[in-house]
């Protein structure tokens, strides 16, 4: 007799499924659980505008993000010439990735439980960079908060983007979502 292990589910996407339908379910008043709001994806950006004269400072940003999510991020080419910003059409400044699934899973709970935590002074995350859609954009100054990133290592300390995509139709579900998975919001009292 063989016995076969259950697949693996990341600890957050298990709490979504066991907690955070429910109480949504009762918040809303959805029929059924296919109606709740669920996580799509999380893209990670870092623009490198220094690009354009360091090719290194590239290379160091994919090295960083490849570190963070576990995954190979896209290099992003300039749409059109700046001749203001010595930028040409096609040239290389910035990297992002994708993250669907389970790394995506996997990267917010790191980035809520052990990320956010390091930054300095943290009180939580501003909860009006909701785009009207139940999309929520977060902006980091510092990639050192990261646990996975060697500080010696980096040249130059520099923020990130990062988007979580909802199928939430608006801010409040999107931010229930969000809130219930764990994001630790900024208490209104506290501003």
């Amino acid at each position: 007799m063989t016995k076969t292990k259950a697949p693996y589910v990341p600890r957050l996407k298990q709490r979504y499924r066991d907690e955070t339908v429910a109480q949504m379910r009762e918040r809303f008043g959805y029929k059924n659980d296919m109606q709740v709001p669920r996580l799509v994806k999380i893209t990670v950006n870092k623009g490198v505008g220094e690009a354009t004269q360091n090719a290194k400072l590239l290379e160091g940003a994919v090295q960083e993000l490849r570190a963070i999510t576990g995954q190979h991020p896209a290099i992003r080419r300039a749409r059109k010439s700046v001749s203001n910003f010595k930028l040409r059409q096609g040239m290389a400044i910035g990297a992002m990735v994708t993250l669907r699934g389970n790394r995506m899973w996997e990267f917010l709970d790191r980035l809520i439980t052990l990320a956010l935590p390091r930054v300095r002074d943290f009180r939580g995350v501003p909860d009006g960079s909701f785009d009207g859609r139940g999309n929520y954009s977060l902006g980091i100054r510092e990639q050192i908060i990261f646990p996975e990133i060697d500080m010696d290592k980096i040249e130059k300390i520099s923020g990130l983007g990062i988007t979580c995509v909802t199928t939430a139709l608006t801010d409040e579900e999107g931010h229930v979502l969000l809130k219930a998975l764990g994001m630790p919001f900024v208490r209104r009292d506290q501003r």
